[in-house]
């Protein structure tokens, strides 16, 4: 399978597939494909791994595309201004991310759910107790808000992130939540009451920007919905009338 991401912060990744090779991605994902290209909504795994993509914040339904008759393309992207990323998946590793980080996958590739393993991070976690686990063999694509930061930590080398800006690790990262210390910080410092801790050896993946920071910034400048009190036709002919 090829592959090509283009775009800045963007971006959108097209998938070239041989007849008999096959991607499944998040319902609602594909931009544009070919004219040969079959779609089909799959519930992947069975019913229980259906429920647990549900509350791991991804659809019921996975969508398979598969060419027919020749090699065919089709394009992903994200929900929100971000890039993508690829992870290679061999058989033997594999690759934890926050909800919501999936987008597609060959067909070699398992999605489901993975749980927090500590108290810490299951309570102040921030992206909630349920994490999505990829593994099997083949290429899968995530992505996040902003543009991706990627880092190899050592055995035993820490590092301590803003929650919501870690976006995956392997699984031989060692994942924690850990309380900010000293009153004055946790008061007045502006960056929450916790921080995440990654422990290596091991890869792990951070995002420049959160979609809720995202939002923050940009609620300031959207237009608000007024209400006058009036309701029914007349009130709105005298809103009208008034220019409220």
């Amino acid at each position: 399978m090829k592959y090509k991401i283009t775009g800045d912060n963007l971006q959108i990744v097209t998938v070239e597939l041989e007849e008999g090779e096959k991607v499944y991605a998040e319902a609602g994902s594909m931009v544009y494909l070919s004219p040969n290209i079959k779609m089909e909504a799959k519930m992947r795994g069975g019913l229980l791994k259906a429920i647990g993509r549900k509350f791991a914040g991804e659809t019921f339904f996975l969508t398979e595309f598969s060419p027919q008759g020749g090699k065919g393309f089709v394009g992903f992207a994200g929900n929100a201004p971000g890039t993508i990323k690829a992870i290679e998946l061999d058989g033997s590793n594999e690759f934890i991310v926050q909800k919501d980080a999936f987008l597609c996958a060959e067909d070699g590739v398992e999605l489901s759910i993975a749980f927090q393993r500590r108290l810490g991070a299951i309570f102040f976690g921030g992206e909630g107790f349920i994490l999505e686990r990829l593994k099997g063999k083949g290429l899968a694509f995530i992505h996040a808000c902003g543009d991706f930061v990627e880092m190899e930590l050592k055995e035993g080398e820490k590092i301590k992130v803003d929650t919501g800006s870690v976006v995956g690790w392997e699984g031989s990262v060692d994942y924690d939540i850990q309380r900010v210390k000293g009153i004055k910080t946790i008061f007045f410092g502006g960056e929450g009451l916790f921080l995440t801790t990654l422990t290596g050896p091991g890869k792990i993946l951070l995002q420049s920007m959160t979609l809720h920071n995202l939002a923050m910034a940009l609620a300031p400048f959207l237009p608000q919905q007024q209400t006058s009190g009036r309701s029914g036709v007349l009130g709105t002919f005298l809103d009208e009338t008034l220019g409220r």
